[in-house]
Order: structure tokens, then sequence, then C-alpha cells
């Protein structure tokens, strides 16, 4: 099994540290899964390389980084070179996760990302910005794409993925609702199964939301219509 976490693993709740200790143990556990940098990672990532300055520092703390520095255990948030310097030696294999996590992985007639893509661009030519905080753009564009979208970054309503013709939106605000939500791919066989996190360690099926923009969704073959007819 290879698993792609869409980003945004930092600044989401009160142990960021831990949740990237998951990360690292779940690809060493399944080797050829990945990491793809959420907009909160890449903040993480550019203050550790201290490439953010006072200005971008303060305003990513207010976006939960302040947290996450809590996280490894920084009383105070003055001294960021002192910070800095104690999470890279507490855990050097956080920074080494981070610095080399792509933006976009593209899997067949899937392409997965955080944010989402520029619709007028091709695949091979998002910029990493856009594959990084794009919205409206993106979830506003009506019609098909070369490839179908998995993507995060915007919670959805109703706690449950969503689906349109050209995207699946996993962003089930775990952080506010506690639904943790993933889609399982089987691209041989053709099918998708939509899973959330139950509360107790386990993850049980959930119906993803449909949106039904005029051209159908990405779920809406001939052969699940059937099934679900």
């Amino acid at each position: 099994m290879d698993i792609i976490f869409l980003g945004d693993i930092v600044d989401r709740g009160p142990d960021s540290r831990g949740a990237l200790d998951l990360v690292v143990e779940a690809i060493a556990t399944h080797p050829n899964s990945r990491l793809l940098l959420g907009n909160h990672d890449w903040w993480l990532l550019q203050f550790l390389k201290g490439e953010l300055d006072r200005d971008a520092i303060d305003n990513w703390l207010d976006q939960g980084g302040a947290a996450t520095l809590a996280s490894y255990g920084a009383a105070s948030t003055r001294d960021v070179a002192a910070i800095r310097h104690h999470i890279l030696l507490d855990r050097p294999e956080h920074f080494e996760l981070l610095s080399g996590a792509a933006t976009i992985a593209v899997e067949g007639s899937f392409v997965f990302v955080h944010a989402g893509i520029d619709p007028r661009r091709s695949i091979d030519r998002q910029e990493a910005r856009d594959c990084l905080w794009i919205r409206a753009p993106f979830l506003n564009h009506i019609g098909h794409l070369s490839h179908v979208v998995v993507h995060g970054h915007q919670p959805q309503k109703g706690g449950r993925p969503l689906v349109t013709e050209n995207r699946i939106s996993l962003d089930t605000g775990a952080v506010f609702t506690g639904r943790l939500s993933a889609v399982i791919i089987d691209r041989h066989g053709g099918q998708m199964e939509f899973v959330a996190a139950t509360g107790d360690g386990r993850f049980a099926a959930v119906e993803p939301m449909r949106l039904d923009r005029g051209l159908g969704t990405v779920l809406d073959t001939p052969e699940r219509e059937a099934d679900r007819s």
C-alpha cells in the first residue's frame, strides 16, 4: 500500500511534532509512500532553513506556527535561532522529510497536490505556489481536466469528502471536526473507497458528497451508476 499525504501536517492541533513522527513512521513502513507539502508545512520548512523574515515568522505564528513550536518544547517564540537549532537537533528526520517533499505527484490519471492546480496550465507546468495556496481559480473551474485532482486545503462543509467532474476534495477539517478523511484508490480495478477516522484509531467507510455541475462526477462511470441503481 502506498500512502500519499496531502500536506498541512503541522499547525493543525497541539502535537505537530507527533503528527510528523507518524508520517515518518508510515513512510518507513510503506517505502513508496510520500509527503506532499502543504502551505503550513512549507512555512515550517522555510523557518527551519532560516528563510523567513520576522514579519513572515509572526504571520506564521498567528496561523498555527506557535502551537507547532510549542510541540517541540519551545516555551517562547522570541529566540528563533535557538528554537530552530533545537528542532534540527531534536528531530533531524523532520527537516529531511520536509526538505525532500514535493508539491505535486502524478499517478496514472490522478494528480495529487495540497491545494490544487492552475487549470490554465498543463500538469508539467504547475507552479509550486499554486500547488500550496490556490483556491478560487481551481475550485471554481468547471470542466474536465487532463487528470483527476486529489487535494486538501479547502475544508468541506458537512464533514465529508466532495467530488466533482475534475477533483476529489479530501479536507474535512480534522483539526476542527475530528474527522480525518482519505480515499483508497485501486487504479488497476478502477475503484475508489472513501473512509474517515472514527476517533478510536480505526476508519469507517463514508459516502462522499457529489457536486454535479452539469458534467457528472468522477464517480459517475457507467459501472458505478449500475452499482447504485
